[in-house]
Order: C-alpha cells, then sequence, then structure tokens
C-alpha cells in the first residue's frame, strides 16, 4: 500500500479521498488554488501546496504543476477524483511516465471510452446495445441524409461531450442545419473538439448505470446499478439504488449486469469506471457512455453493497486484487442521494455565489453527508456550485425517502448563497417520483415554472444566521476560557483551540 498519495482535485471528494486514507493510514497532499486556500480539505490534509490562481486553467487543469508538486513531495500515486484531470488519457500517461501509480484506469482505456464515437464502436464490437446513430462523416449533407433513415426526433451530439455540452434535440429536418451549428460551435468551447455525430432520440428514457470494477489480475464485476433519472440540463441532482424499474424485473437487472461487465471486460479495463444505459419503454437497454473515474453517486453504492469504492481503489491501484467475487455481492436496504447546489431552481438553475455565514448538517441513523464546505466558506464563480452530497439509507424505498425529507428539513445553509434544498424536497414529495414513475425529463415537464412555496427573507436569513455565529463564538470563547485555565491561551483569532477542524503545527493557510 501506499505512505502518501497527492490528491488531484479539491472540495467534497478531496475529503472524501482524504478520509479513506486516512483510514488505510496514507499520509495526503493536497493542491490548493488561491480561491480555496482555507478550504475545508486543505485543513484536513496532511500538506497542502498552492498551484495557482483561481482559474481552474490556471491550477486543477495543470497537470504539469500537480506532477511537479507529487514528485517534490515524494508521493507514490495520484489520486483524480472525478472532474478536472480525471478523464485526461495525456496526464495518467504523464502520472506513470514519472514513476509514480495512476489511481484509475490505463490511459488506453480512458481515451477509448472518452470518445463518444470510439466507444459506442467498442461497444458493438463487445455486442453490447448501442443506440442507432451515425457517425462515419462530419459533412452537413451526409448528416441530413442519416437523420433521415434514423428517424427524427434525433439527437447532435458532440464526441468529446459530457454534461449536455454540445447536444442538441432536432424535432425535424429543417431544424438540423442550426443544431449541428450551434452544437459544433458550443463543443469547440468546452472541449477544444467540435466534432459531432447523431443517435436516435428515445422518449422519456430512464438513466441507470452500472458500477463496474476491475484489477490487474483481470477481474471484472459489477456492484449493481444506481437509478439516474432526475436530472436537470442533463445532469444529475437525485440518485438510488436499487433502480425502481429493476425492484420489478430481476432479468433486466441481470441482463444489463451482465452487458456492463461484457464492456469492461472489452476494454480490459482495471480500477473503478461505470457504464451508463438508457432504457426505453419497451424496457429495452442501450450503452450511453462509459466515465472512466469514480462517480459522484458512489455512496449510495458503498451504502447498499456495503463496500468502501475509494478504499478499493487505493488498493487496487497499489496491485491488491479485488477483496471478493461477483457471487459474494448482494443489494442491501435502499439508497438515495440528493446533490446540494449553490443555485436558484426558480431561477433556471442558474449558479448562486457568496458566503456562507451559518451552516448546520443533519445527524442522524441512515443519514451521511460528503461534503466539502464549513461556516465562513465562499461559493465562488470559478468551480462547480456543488455544496455537498446528502445521502439517506433505509430498509426500503419509502423509509430512504422519509429520511431524506427529514435530513433535507434539518440541512441548514444560511448566508449569501441560494440553495436547491426547498426544491429537492418537492421533487422527493412528487407523486411521480413517489411511486418511482421517473424519467430523464421529468424535471422539464413537472417543474418547469417551479418556485418555493414561501419566499424567505434573506434579510431575516441572515440576521439569522449573525445571531447564530455570535453564540457560536460565545460557545467557542467559553470553551477557550476552560482552556486558559489549564494552562492554554486563546488570544490569537486564529488559535487552534478555537477552531473545529484539524491543525498542522508549523503550517498556515491562506495568511500571510
Amino acid at each position: 500500500m501506499f505512505d502518501k498519495i497527492l490528491i488531484a482535485n479539491r472540495g467534497e471528494i478531496a475529503v472524501r479521498i482524504i478520509r479513506a486514507c486516512q483510514e488505510l493510514g496514507i499520509r495526503t497532499v493536497a493542491v490548493y488554488s488561491e480561491a480555496d486556500a482555507a478550504a475545508l480539505y486543505t485543513r484536513l490534509a496532511d500538506e497542502a501546496v498552492l498551484i495557482g490562481p483561481a482559474s481552474p486553467t490556471a491550477s486543477y487543469l495543470r497537470g504539469d504543476q500537480i506532477l511537479k508538486v507529487a514528485q517534490q513531495s515524494h508521493c507514490q500515486a495520484i489520486h483524480p477524483g472525478y472532474g478536472f484531470l480525471a478523464e485526461n488519457a495525456g496526464f495518467a500517461e504523464a502520472v506513470i511516465a514519472a514513476g509514480l501509480a495512476f489511481i484509475g484506469p490505463d490511459p488506453e482505456a480512458i481515451r477509448l471510452m472518452g470518445s463518444k464515437t470510439s466507444a459506442r464502436t467498442a461497444m458493438q464490437t463487445a455486442q453490447v446495445p448501442v443506440i442507432p446513430g451515425y457517425q462515419a462523416s462530419q459533412a452537413d449533407e451526409d448528416l441530413l441524409a442519416a437523420a433521415g433513415q434514423i428517424g427524427y426526433p434525433v439527437l447532435v451530439k458532440a464526441t468529446a461531450g459530457g454534461g449536455g455540452k454540445g447536444m442538441r434535440s432536432v424535432q425535424s429536418p429543417a431544424d438540423l442545419p442550426q443544431a449541428l451549428a450551434s452544437a459544433r460551435r458550443e463543443a469547440r468551447n468546452a472541449f477544444g473538439d467540435d466534432r459531432i455525430y447523431l443517435e436516435k432520440y428515445l422518449e422519456n428514457p430512464r438513466h441507470i448505470e452500472f458500477q463496474v470494477f476491475g484489477d490487474q489480475a483481470g477481474q471484472v464485476m459489477h456492484l449493481f446499478e444506481r437509478e439516474c433519472s432526475i436530472q436537470r440540463r442533463h445532469q444529475k441532482i437525485i440518485e438510488e439504488t436499487p433502480s425502481p424499474l429493476l425492484i420489478q424485473n430481476e432479468t433486466l437487472r441481470e441482463q444489463m449486469g451482465e452487458a456492463a461487465i461484457a464492456a469492461a471486460r472489452a476494454i480490459n479495463y482495471v480500477n473503478a469506471g461505470t457504464i451508463e444505459f438508457l432504457v426505453d419503454a419497451g424496457h429495452n437497454f442501450y450503452f450511453l457512455e462509459m466515465n472512466t473515474r469514480l462517480q459522484v453517486e458512489h455512496p449510495i453504492t458503498e451504502l447498499v453493497v456495503g463496500v468502501d469504492l475509494v478504499k478499493w481503489q487505493l488498493r487496487v491501484a497499489a496491485g491488491e486484487p479485488l477483496p471478493c467475487r461477483q457471487a459474494d455481492l448482494s443489494q442491501r436496504g435502499h439508497a438515495i442521494e440528493c446533490r446540494l447546489y449553490a443555485e436558484d431552481p426558480a431561477n433556471e438553475f442558474l449558479p448562486s455565489v457568496g458566503q456562507i455565514i451559518h451552516l448546520v448538517e443533519p445527524v442522524g441513523p441512515g443519514v451521511r453527508i460528503d461534503s466539502g464546505i464549513t461556516h465562513g466558506d465562499e461559493v465562488t464563480v470559478h468551480y462547480d456550485p456543488l455544496l455537498a452530497k446528502l445521502i439517506t439509507h433505509g430498509e426500503d424505498r419509502q423509509e430512504a425517502i422519509r429520511k431524506m425529507d427529514w435530513a433535507l428539513r434539518h440541512y441548514v445553509v444560511l448566508g449569501e448563497v441560494t440553495t436547491n434544498i426547498a426544491f429537492l424536497r418537492d421533487v422527493l414529495g412528487h407523486v411521480a417520483f413517489q411511486r418511482g414513475e421517473i424519467t430523464t425529463d421529468f424535471v422539464e415537464h413537472a417543474f418547469s415554472n417551479w418556485q418555493p412555496a414561501e419566499a424567505e427573507s434573506s434579510d431575516l436569513a441572515l440576521v439569522a444566521a449573525a445571531v447564530a455565529d455570535v453564540l457560536d463564538g460565545a460557545s467557542r470563547a467559553q470553551a477557550g476560557s476552560e482552556m486558559q485555565g489549564r494552562g492554554a491561551t486563546n488570544d490569537d483569532p486564529y488559535s487552534p483551540w478555537g477552531q473545529y477542524h484539524g491543525f498542522r503545527l508549523g503550517q498556515s493557510i491562506g495568511r500571510d
């Protein structure tokens, strides 16, 4: 096992990796931008190194600088988390060439599955069902002819796409030329690659993915499914396992699980990955894409299957075999994850920025929070506005839903940011969600004009936060007085005795 690794990421996933490393006795090095100088993960890591300004292109996407820090810190491996460089084959190659372990798949697998068209070809070769489509030419006239053969509506998709970028749905031939130009423009800006292809548009599909894992000895398994149909702007906001659909159809679960394993084996996949499928109204399933990394929603799999996927990643990257076989795995209970964003659902989910003045996280049986924030933190324009992931686990789906509603009601985020907490509660309470009758366009159709039931006064919220902060400060002052009575001092406002988080002797983060 590694003695020391570098985490090439930030926020809640960096905190998650640090905690897994602490349990395994692995020292961690965090890298941070100027905007993250006082972030929670930098305080929890054993070492923290500044790598550049706030802009990701000048910090978290600087693979050369991150690799240099890893070498200077005498790290043996790099964990990329998700996002940023996690699916960058060139970065993975550079890490391996430098003699370090990349805690993820082989660079060739990343490169192959990073292109939607090469991934489709690989899946067709492995006899994994794919959505009917066209990728032979980039010429508009060829794409127009192909769309007529596929049948409208069709999807225009970016070859290097993800997160809904470079994607357009087209209902008629007259709309296709403009959609092609628009998708190419967005793809070029987002990925530096304007290539596109066509797929048949599936009406009202469900989005169901399978967690896969492979080791260096060639063993590949799946850890069952996650339903990810609740999305806004093609991005997931609520995930659950087991899937409400597959609970009623064990045969379909087995078929999709076998297809997921076949997909991973076809590319000799090692470490954690996810095979994503779309399922139509007739329960036909089709390969959508593969994410060659750990997923944001991995905690629900951990709770239901009873494993720690980050520890598995570390052990497999260190050369250890997977600790069990497919037949040893089973699902227990039901888990749901809600992504808490700093965004305004009543205003097209626009990101919200500002300071979090007061934060209270719910605590209770079957409640887990993967968070990268604490009170006093600043939400900036530079990064994804994900604040935390709230996860609940119950004996069945209804219990998991009830626990989630309770946890959302008791999650307090006060300050200058708007959150999606009220929106998430309304989604959970909708009759279609309660019945498990959900598709990827559910939010678009059921919540197109959503407004919060009661508009909370921002002034009152700030006053409440200020009062809570004063009371919190008084509590810490009392604790400091008690420490002084034992010979400690709390005169310094930056004294570790007055802080909730960990601290490192001899290092100051975010202050000159």
